[in-house]
């Protein structure tokens, strides 16, 4: 088991890809402290691992409430006297085009999935410090922080802001033994994947069309981003830090979609 005896808090870990993180880390023998904004929502993971011969407890905590992240981290040091991991998978999003951006829409999805981020990060961080024992902490990014589209300004400028303080943060904690890396899913078989089908025309001009803007022809599935976040947060890893890896099909190395029709070869010739 890759995460045996770790303490590792997973955010956001009511559904998708939160969820499916937590249920991975369970499997590989992590006990688990699994938040969300209300502990209804987290009654179905926490059922799953448990089901499962899993240690797992469920803390309510908000992103933007500082005194709750950090009554997060002192109930995982009350409970299990360590922590050795953290995954910020928690995050919001708003899709409208840049000029109809509300200022109060901007600052709540900063509020939250860089602000929030952040604070998390340093409480967590400093408690690895103090404990000497290293430690890995794994930002839930997006393709996003390496292009954009129309209608994603506030999350993409949260998503880049993490990955900017998370390489300043891994270059300062290295020596500490703490790890600090970015995993950035393409697009995935979560909620997000059932919402842009249903603002489309059908399933299949839907997945047609973004299966021509993947290499690997598919979605991404929540498993698959679990099973790199596991490799992150587990020693397999430990000479990994500052990095921001794509787990997207080969999405962000795709220079235009793919034709749709059948390319001839193309011979050199000397110009």
């Amino acid at each position: 088991m890759k995460l045996k005896n770790k303490t590792i808090i997973v955010t956001g870990a009511s559904r998708g890809l939160g969820a499916a993180m937590a249920e991975e880390c369970a499997r590989e023998g992590a006990q688990l402290v699994i938040t969300a904004p209300s502990l209804a929502e987290l009654d179905t993971v926490t059922g799953k691992v448990r089901a499962a011969g899993g240690r797992v407890e469920p803390v309510q905590a908000d992103m933007v409430r500082p005194e709750e992240l950090e009554a997060l981290v002192a109930r995982t040091l009350e409970l299990f006297g360590q922590i050795d991991g953290l995954v910020n998978n928690a995050g919001i999003n708003y899709v409208k085009p840049f000029l109809e951006i509300d200022p109060r829409e901007w600052q709540r999805v900063l509020d939250v999935d860089l602000n929030g981020a952040f604070r998390l990060t340093q409480l967590c961080a400093r408690e690895m410090h103090r404990a000497g024992r290293g430690g890995s902490i794994v930002q839930i990014g997006s393709v996003h922080t390496h292009a954009s589209l129309a209608g994603a300004a506030p999350y993409d400028a949260a998503k880049c802001g993490v990955v900017g303080f998370s390489k300043a943060a891994a270059v300062e904690l290295a020596a500490s033994g703490i790890r600090v890396n970015i995993l950035s899913p393409g697009l995935c078989g979560t909620e997000i994947w059932k919402d842009i089908v249903a603002a489309a025309p059908s399933e299949k001009e839907c997945r047609d069309y973004w299966n021509a803007n993947i290499p690997g022809q598919r979605l991404v599935t929540p498993l698959e981003v679990a099973k790199c976040c596991v490799f992150l947060l587990s020693d397999d890893s430990s000479c990994v830090t500052g990095a921001n890896i794509f787990a997207d099909l080969g999405m962000t190395s795709l220079l235009v979609s793919r034709e749709p029709y059948a390319s001839k070869n193309i011979n050199a010739t000397e110009s």
